[in-house]
């Protein structure tokens, strides 16, 4: 069996090859498979627990009272402190993927965070807090870097898809476990209302370094390093039962080979220039650092870091009532995002986009509308209404920014971009969150409502942008993406390199059309 064919009228290759009778519910290697993905999705769990454990810290008394109730200021820096550690792990996290291994990067992050929330929860003052909270956001880098990138290299083809998107929904899993940890340990009169939730933010990060030695490496990365056998065993072992002459298996690999071999001539001689060198990798990047900006500043990080300054705005005060609804919605966002995540196959990444960006901006509409009329009359109505519009809201926005923006970064990125690429992503989010941690504490305390109103604005280009310049990656493998955004030239070298097509004709018409 030759290498991968390219995409011919939005089918992919290899759909062919997939044995229909073999799924994680009957064949136990592929069960095995998913549990090590599994035990990398929870990287995403440990981000998602910030950003709730936050939220209800600032409701304890007892927090405030430790940290002597810090001002908007201070809750920006106590808040952005993770994203700056982020930002300082940034540089190097490729390296070490592309250096040491995808598997690797995970653990170096994993042990990090560690020791990082063994000090978060120790903490006796602000400032070691704050130490605690950027080693944490250090370690995070590299572990959600090398970690999503062996989901998106691991999985079985038909599956690959929905646990890519998956990675992303699973920061609502750590979200849950914060605001409900937090919410039952708020009574506890002592610092341990609030150094519990701060220890067990370290969870996932314990499993993953106890347990993740004994996992799979990604197959792209074995072949990157000229340890071909050990690439086909993986596959082989994972993807067909061990028989490495399976048809599905020796597409895979040589479609990897082929890939990795001409794409390695081109990235090696200009390093990260190459994100911007061919007009393809310039939309790839355009579109990477849009959704990645978009993910934060969509208005969702009022909530996510500052739900407590947004129900001050409409007479929400109760500890008990800002705790519980906190917890209510991290459930609630869990079930849409995996909802979404499973049928990210069957309905596309582009319509999820565009659907995703029409709730947002007519939710928020209505959100910022309910906030004026609570304002001006400070109806009890108008601050429930809020309230039901921020969950709709944040329904539209799972539906596609929270399983897709990892998913759909990694699959338009080919192999040797995708590290470098990914970091971009990041870092991107690092500066969005970092922003929105700032300014929006300030902002709400000063404008309250009307700061909405930036959001709405922003929402209807979010609209604009997806509708324009999204494209459809439904049913395609990692490598025959690459063709969506290359034009006839790469293609052709790629043919060269020895990649069969199916009908060299028939593939580039429909690249063309695409």
């Amino acid at each position: 069996m030759g290498a991968g064919a390219v995409p011919v009228h939005g089918f992919a290759g290899y759909a062919h090859l997939l044995d229909p009778n073999r799924t994680w519910r009957n064949n136990k290697r592929i069960f095995i498979l998913n549990a090590w993905i599994t035990l990398l999705l929870i990287t995403s769990s440990t981000n998602g627990f910030d950003g709730s454990m936050m939220n209800g810290l600032q409701s304890l008394p007892q927090w405030q009272n430790a940290f002597n109730h810090p001002g908007s200021a201070m809750l920006g820096l106590l808040n952005a402190i993770q994203n700056i550690g982020a930002l300082v792990g940034l540089p190097f996290s490729p390296y070490l993927s592309d250096g040491i291994g995808r598997r690797a990067a995970v653990l170096f992050g994993a042990g990090t965070m560690v020791v990082a929330t063994v000090l978060q929860s120790a903490s006796q003052s602000v400032g070691m807090f704050i130490g605690a909270r950027f080693l944490i956001g250090f370690g995070l880098t590299f572990a959600q870097n090398g970690a999503a990138m062996l989901v998106a290299e691991l999985a079985y083809p038909s599956y690959r898809a929905p646990l890519t998107s998956l990675y992303n929904s699973l920061w609502y899993s750590g979200a849950i476990v914060a605001a409900w940890s937090t919410f039952g340990t708020f009574k506890i009169s002592s610092s341990w209302s609030w150094r519990i939730p701060s220890a067990l933010q370290g969870i996932p990060s314990v499993l993953q370094l106890c347990l993740l030695w004994f996992g799979p490496e990604s197959p792209r990365w074995l072949v990157s390093k000229g340890r071909d056998a050990e690439a086909l065993h993986v596959l082989a072992y994972y993807h067909a039962d061990g028989n490495k002459q399976d048809h599905l298996i020796q597409y895979e690999y040589e479609e990897i080979k082929a890939a990795i071999d001409l794409d390695r001539a081109v990235a090696t001689s200009v390093g990260w220039m190459s994100l911007i060198r061919t007009p393809g990798n310039r939309k790839r990047l355009t579109i990477l650092i849009a959704i990645a900006w978009f993910s934060q500043w969509s208005g969702n990080g009022l909530v996510s870091y500052y739900l407590n300054e947004v129900f001050k705005t409409i007479g929400i005060t109760d500890v008990t009532i800002q705790l519980l609804i906190n917890g209510i919605l991290q459930i609630w966002n869990l079930a849409w995002a995996i909802a979404a995540a499973a049928l990210v196959e069957r309905i596309g990444r582009r319509i999820l986009f565009i659907s995703s960006c029409i709730g947002m901006l007519l939710f928020f509409i209505l959100q910022t509308v309910c906030s004026a009329r609570y304002a001006i009359t400070r109806s009890d109505s108008a601050a429930h209404a809020v309230i039901a519009f921020i969950f709709l809201f944040y329904t539209s926005y799972d539906i596609a920014f929270t399983p897709l923006i990892v998913s759909y970064t990694l699959e338009i990125l080919p192999y040797p971009l995708r590290a470098k690429g990914f970091t971009v992503f990041n870092f991107v989010i690092s500066l969005a969150l970092i922003f929105n941690q700032y300014v929006n504490p300030v902002a709400l305390h000063r404008i309250g409502w009307r700061y909405y109103i930036v959001y709405c604005c922003w929402l209807a280009f979010e609209l604009f942008f997806c509708c324009m310049f999204i494209i459809e990656t439904k049913g395609l493998s990692l490598e025959e993406t690459a063709t969506l955004f290359d034009d006839e030239e790469v293609v052709d070298q790629i043919h060269a390199h020895g990649r069969p097509t199916t009908d060299d004709k028939d593939a580039k018409e429909s690249i063309s059309d695409d």
